[in-house]
C-alpha cells in the first residue's frame, strides 16, 4: 500500500551530491544532482512550502515529475499545473 513520500531516502541525500543554496533558482528548496556517465543529469528537489522559482531558461530539455504536491509552471506567460 502506498502511503505517500514525505521525503527521499537517506541514500538519494549524499552531502556529494547536494547542490549548493547559492546555485538553485529557488529559495528555500533542497536539491540533490546526479550525473550520468553519457553527459545526462537527473535532479531531486524537495520543497517543502510555497515557493517561486527565478525567471531562468536551460540549454537542454528539463522533465518535472512531482511525487507529491503540485508544481506549476509558467511559459510564455501560460501557467501550466
Amino acid at each position: 500500500m502506498f502511503c505517500g513520500m514525505d521525503d527521499f531516502p537517506e541514500f538519494m541525500k549524499h552531502p556529494a551530491n547536494r547542490i549548493v543554496q547559492t546555485r538553485q533558482a529557488t529559495p528555500g528548496v533542497e536539491g540533490y544532482v546526479f550525473d550520468g556517465t553519457d553527459g545526462n543529469q537527473m535532479a531531486f528537489w524537495t520543497c517543502r512550502e510555497t515557493a517561486a522559482s527565478t525567471a531562468h531558461t536551460h540549454d537542454y530539455d528539463e522533465y518535472m515529475i512531482v511525487v507529491q504536491g503540485c508544481y506549476t509552471l509558467i511559459i510564455k506567460g501560460e501557467r501550466i499545473r
